[in-house]
């Protein structure tokens, strides 16, 4: 998959004078990180500015940017004083560490940070813009119906649909749209489609675009009907005599003297529009909101024994706190207050010991939002000493609690991402998906990890990837939901390294089409963003 490329444009204020009888000559270097390794390998450099304490550098850096990863980012500043590459022949005058996702989720991808790394001095600041590097997103929609077509079947008329080639360099033809079959007419009328602009002509709008028109026949030997070419520019001049084509069986031309054509193709209405992107929306200021739901049922076992999923080790992390860490460092960078509501349910919870499906782990029914995934994990393990871990394992309480939230704010500048953490064993099956049905016309997606050796059936059947979700016959309009186990990301053997970028990379991927699909879904464009301020 062609990752989105992102631009970053670097600018520094006030950074510190090396020069005795001049101003410092900076240049800045970009370290990044392999995905899993700590290891820092230089990307790349910027120009030298000559004398500048506040330079703007014209050299950008282009990288490939993933929603789904942790990707850091080093930024190193010197003065230059001579023309060696070797970077420890000049002067360090600071440096700063940041995400790209943390540039990306700033207000308008903006991002200001302190240069430090020279003891005793301050060192100016850091200025990082990102743009993405629109690669033709446009995206054309095409209307068309056809007249007087050859009819080819003995009983009826023709069945006509239309296949669409866009020509490649070397003269062949790749196909790129087929239209639905209009049946027993000569005069269709096709339904308006929408292709990308990249598709149909690969950005080059003089290309040629071959169009073929066929009479179906069941058995799959569809009849040829004819031909014609056009292309994108001739297309873009919408609905004109010069878009009305004449359908031409060579074949047949070359028979019959008196032979015309076999029909004529009109095009009813192009329209074209830019195609927004998941950072179309996050530069326009729409916010991500990270929910957490635990699973504290009995099965989970007895939180003081070694073998139970919720045992807090002095020396190591339990898999509750692992895949909440592992998904909420990189979900933080998109949510800018970084209050994360976190409840629990499954369990008896004081003062009365009565059942709770939704309660919060920082005892605050009116406020359950915890700073950071600090304060989040902070209030798990503190949950772990109030509460009794009980039963049954309902979800549809915590999925219908974010829904009342993504209810009142349908205008897409919140979006919602719940985060279930659960053995699996689920007891409300079918309140569950009717809250997920439900859910799916909302802002909103959930994540569902099963930490544990039990069977998930039952989460894989909730995920929808291979069958949508429905209740009492009604369809989810959107899969929402992504379900990952935990244990496929445990790797065995004595190092047990754990390879939670990938459950991060696996658990956030289907976000930014879910975010797609219901800002389209809604007609919701991004807010223009604001042009660069210095």
């Amino acid at each position: 998959v062609p990752a989105t490329r992102v631009e970053l444009t670097v600018s520094c204020r006030q950074l510190l004078d090396r020069d005795t009888f001049s101003k410092s000559d900076p240049v800045c270097v970009l370290y990044t990180q392999r995905p899993g390794s700590h290891q820092w390998r230089e990307f790349g450099r910027t120009e030298v500015i000559d004398n500048s304490l506040n330079p703007d550098f014209l050299h950008k850096f282009v990288l490939d940017y993933y929603f789904e990863e942790r990707q850091n980012l080093r930024f190193d500043l010197y003065d230059v004083d001579s023309k060696s590459p070797d970077l420890s022949k000049h002067d360090f005058l600071g440096q700063a560490f940041c995400t790209l996702g943390e540039i990306v989720g700033s207000a308008s991808s903006r991002l200001e940070k302190p240069l430090t790394g020279v003891p005793g001095k301050k060192c100016g600041t850091i200025i990082l813009l990102a743009e993405e590097l629109g690669n033709c997103r446009d995206v054309a929609t095409l209307q068309f119906s056809a007249n007087k077509l050859d009819k080819k079947d003995f009983f009826g008329k023709s069945d006509p649909f239309m296949v669409f080639y866009r020509s490649n360099e070397d003269g062949t033809f790749t196909i790129c749209h087929k239209t639905e079959v209009v049946r027993n007419t000569l005069n269709p009328v096709w339904a308006a489609f929408a292709i990308p602009v990249r598709a149909l002509c690969n950005g080059d709008h003089d290309r040629a675009i071959k169009v073929e028109v066929y009479d179906w026949d069941r058995d799959g030997s569809h009849d040829f009907i004819g031909e014609f070419t056009t292309s994108y520019r001739e297309l873009a001049r919408g609905q004109s005599h010069f878009n009305v084509y004449e359908v031409v069986n060579p074949r047949k031309k070359m028979k019959k003297k008196k032979y015309l054509n076999s029909g004529t193709v009109t095009l009813l209405s192009f329209t074209v529009e830019a195609e927004h992107t998941f950072l179309d929306y996050i530069r326009g200021g729409t916010q991500l909101n990270f929910t957490v739901a635990i699973d504290f049922t009995a099965s989970n076992g007895n939180p003081s024994q070694p073998t139970s999923l919720h045992y807090l080790s002095p020396f190591q992390l339990n898999a509750y706190s692992l895949a909440l860490r592992a998904v909420g460092d990189i979900i933080q960078d998109y949510d800018s207050d970084k209050m994360f509501p976190a409840l629990g349910f499954g369990a008896k919870v004081p003062p009365d010991g009565h059942v709770s499906h939704e309660f919060p782990l920082n005892g605050d029914a009116s406020n359950p939002a915890c700073r950071g995934i600090a304060g989040v994990l902070e209030a798990y393990q503190c949950s772990l000493r109030r509460v009794q871990l009980y039963g049954p394992t309902n979800f549809a309480p915590v999925v219908n609690h974010v829904a009342r939230s993504a209810a009142a704010v349908l205008d897409g500048s919140q979006y919602f991402v719940l985060l279930i953490i659960t053995d699996g064993v689920i007891s409300d099956m079918a309140q569950t998906k009717e809250a997920i049905v439900n859910a799916a016309k909302l802002p909103m997606s959930i994540i569902i990890v099963g930490v544990g050796q039990a069977e998930f059936d039952a989460m894989v059947e909730l995920d929808g990837d291979d069958i949508r979700i429905s209740s009492r016959g009604k369809v989810a309009e959107r899969d929402i939901v992504q379900f990952v186990p935990f244990r496929d990301y445990m790797s065995g053997g004595p190092g047990a390294g754990l390879s939670m970028a990938g459950l991060a990379r696996e658990v956030l991927a289907e976000i930014p089409d879910q975010l797609l699909s219901y800002m389209k879904a809604r007609g919701i464009k991004p807010t223009p963003h604001p042009s660069h301020v210095p």
